[in-house]
């Protein structure tokens, strides 16, 4: 995204389509690979350069947003494990 402040970049080649080959829907029914939604991957071909842009700004939240999320439903994982004793400790309980 171009700041106020300074000229937008040219775009001398048309915006690639974000598609990694992972053609999944996650449970918010954005795809696994790309983060686009079902519309978005719809009328990919048939949108401006402009709003592929928006949308590939989208993609990036999304995926921000589903990294930052992961990890922290590892680190909730991790911390709710108990530690295991040892079996063959001299400890019987």
């Amino acid at each position: 995204m171009a700041d106020q402040h300074q000229p937008a970049q040219l775009e001398f080649f048309a915006l690639q389509s974000p598609c990694i080959g992972v053609c999944q829907s996650g449970p918010k029914g954005f795809c696994k690979g790309c983060f686009r939604s079902r519309e978005e991957r719809l009328y990919w071909l048939k949108v401006d350069d402009a709003t592929r842009r928006v949308i590939l700004e989208a993609c990036q939240r999304r995926k921000r947003y589903a990294q930052r999320r992961q990890s922290g439903d590892q680190n909730s994982m991790q911390d709710n494990l108990t530690e295991q004793g040892s079996l063959f400790s001299d400890d019987v309980g």
